[in-house]
């Protein structure tokens, strides 16, 4: 209770920053749409935000070393909010896609600088447990944002401005706590490539995951658009996404248990590409009420959350646990290229061939990734799980601790050296 007690201003700040933050890729899009830009500025619009998350993740440990935690993540939220704020005020696609870099940037470093003074906050014994409780709150506050889309009117002053409310509510927790923050981090090198050369299946993975998320949360809301919904459909399109990535947490971790990490892409994988083409290719158009791409997009969601952390596992049982921070930054900065690039693919696919096109697209990607899982399996054999499977943020470069401390106690309760762990 004491920790719990200790970390609560942490779990609400982020909830709040989640629903600022999240609420603002859909309402852009919708707002863009009302304000007549095309079909490709809004891809770039998406790419943007991805842009500044990249950015984010490379300053942000360099920001923290050099005013601390609270300070970082204050600056990088006012900073936030004045974006949000200047969206109704220029409304313009190349002001806007600037806007969307800083909100981008901001996004990855308050994740930063939260998640790494929640992990010096905690220790092995109980860092997995409360990095979950985590997540379900940063998760209910990605699905309240999406929820309200459906009350916010597109394009107008009052919309933004309640998300800026959020995003000012999120500074007072941390301007109030009385807990003491963590020390400043050690300088980390940082090479773009370290994952690849520990597991090529892990980037690949990494890469379509950035690739389908991206698409997702930043042209979902123009292909529900496009098929016709209103406001409040396209809002429960994005949460009933989110919520099939929450429920599958506990089955994924259930499954990690008796089936190794490449049999769990496989798996995934295939399910993923058989979901993607009953959007253009099942002709119900209603199943038991609901509408068939709401019921699709709940699956969707369950198939291709857990991928970034089953990747990120399957690399880190391959390596020793000093190497799983520049492991982790790698992952991320791959993550990062397949989310810039995905928006403006996806966006042109719509555009040119409608929005059936984008599930297609999504089913090649993943296509890609069951063969090359299959093509890897072949190449080197395959091992057991070492970590236990938990949903691993994707903004930290300070998250690979949370592994190491799972697969330290996992290595001594199973008699197993650092070196046989990388084996």
């Amino acid at each position: 209770m004491q920790i719990l007690l200790s970390i609560s201003a942490l779990l609400v700040t982020i909830m709040l920053m989640q629903v600022g933050t999240t609420a603002l890729g859909p309402l852009d899009v919708l707002s863009a749409v009302s304000l007549e830009f095309t079909t490709i500025q809004i891809g770039f619009m998406g790419a943007s935000h991805f842009v500044g998350f990249l950015v984010g993740c490379l300053i942000s440990p360099s920001l923290i070393r050099r005013v601390g935690h609270a300070r970082s993540y204050g600056v990088v939220v006012a900073a936030s909010i004045v974006a949000v704020l200047l969206h109704p005020v220029i409304p313009h696609i190349a002001v806007w896609c600037g806007l969307r870099v800083i909100n981008g940037m901001a996004v990855a470093s308050a994740y930063t600088a939260i998640e790494s003074w929640l992990n010096a906050k905690l220790d092995q014994s109980n860092r997995a447990k409360f990095f979950s409780l985590y997540r379900v709150v940063d998760m209910t506050g990605a699905v309240i944002a999406q929820s309200l889309i459906i009350f916010l009117e597109p394009a107008m002053y009052l919309s933004y401005t309640i998300l800026a409310i959020f995003l000012t509510m999120s500074l007072l927790p941390l301007g109030l706590t009385r807990s003491v923050q963590p020390e400043l981090p050690e300088n980390q090198i940082f090479s773009p490539v370290f994952a690849f050369t520990i597991s090529p299946l892990a980037v690949i993975g990494v890469l379509i995951v950035g690739a389908t998320g991206s698409a997702v949360r930043m042209i979902g809301p123009l292909f529900a658009y496009e098929m016709n919904f209103n406001i409040s459909e396209i809002g429960i399109f994005l949460v009933l996404f989110m919520l099939g990535g929450m429920i599958i947490q506990l089955p994924i971790g259930y499954l990690a248990t008796r089936i190794t990490t490449r049999q769990m892409l496989g798996v995934l994988s295939a399910v993923t590409i058989a979901v993607s083409l009953g959007f253009s290719f099942i002709e119900t158009d209603v199943i038991f009420g609901v509408k068939t791409p709401l019921i699709l997009v709940f699956i969707f969601g369950a198939t291709t959350m857990p991928l970034y952390s089953i990747c990120a596992i399957h690399a880190n049982n391959l390596i020793s646990p000093p190497q799983m921070a520049a492991l982790s930054a790698s992952l991320i900065f791959t993550f990062a290229i397949g989310a810039i690039i995905s928006p403006v693919i996806a966006s042109f696919l719509i555009d040119h061939f409608g929005p059936d096109s984008l599930f297609i697209y999504f089913a090649v990607l993943h296509g890609i990734l069951m063969g090359y899982t299959g093509y890897r399996s072949i190449r080197r054999p395959d091992i057991a799980n070492i970590s236990k499977y938990f949903y691993i943020p994707r903004t930290s470069l300070f998250i690979a601790r949370t592994i190491k401390s799972v697969k330290y106690s996992s290595s001594r309760k199973k008699g197993v050296s650092a070196q046989d762990a990388k084996k």
